[in-house]
């Protein structure tokens, strides 16, 4: 016996795509809330949950309607990925300064080499965190996760698991990776920074 009610949500593409925006409304009253439940465990706050869940949603249309949308009959999974992905980027772009700690437990800035007067100078410290953030952007989508979560939201690692849906010891082994690729990216900077504030 079929218990589903209602058109697919690929049927559903199908007729956004020829012109339906009813089809879309459809798929948005369908999956609003869940969405907007999965933003707000993350962030808190119901403002910003709002607005991200319009972005969402946005940012669905635009894939839609550039015909890079290939996940057929995965909808729903797609969906939440971009919610997720959308509401651990709003903490990495609002927290600009965060502490990050590799894995020997020294703060990721001290493994930069600055002198002293350098670290004062605001302009190098924002160039500084503009680069950890392209850092960060860089890595593995699964790593970026659990290291936002975790140095940009103070999230433990319980709570990350249950997030994420995956064990402590997955979330754990997904973050000594981050700091991994992070430190062996780190040592390339280095020595650009070498070069650059301490010319030969």
């Amino acid at each position: 016996m079929n218990k589903r009610l209602g058109p697919k949500d690929s049927e559903l593409i199908a007729q956004y795509r020829n012109g339906s925006e009813a089809a879309f409304e459809v798929l948005v009253d369908k999956y609003k809330s869940r969405v907007y439940t999965t933003i707000y465990l993350i962030v808190k706050d119901e403002g910003v949950a709002e607005d991200l869940l319009q972005d969402v949603f946005v940012k669905v249309v635009h894939t839609l309607n550039s015909d890079r949308y290939n996940e057929e009959g995965k909808f729903q999974p797609w969906l939440m990925r971009i919610a997720h992905n959308l509401a651990i980027d709003y903490f990495r772009k609002k927290k600009r300064y965060p502490s990050i700690v590799m894995e020997d437990g020294s703060n990721l800035f001290n493994t930069l080499k600055f002198s002293d007067d350098n670290v004062e100078d605001l302009t190098v410290k924002d160039e500084t965190h503009r680069m950890v953030r392209q850092l960060v952007d860089e890595l593995p989508e699964a790593q970026k996760q659990v290291l936002v979560m975790r140095h940009y939201m103070d999230m433990s690692f319980q709570e990350i698991a249950d997030q994420t849906g995956v064990s402590i010891n997955t979330a754990l082994g997904r973050m000594r990776y981050a700091l991994i690729n992070m430190r062996k990216k780190l040592k390339q900077i280095n020595v650009a920074y070498d070069k650059i504030f301490y010319p030969k």
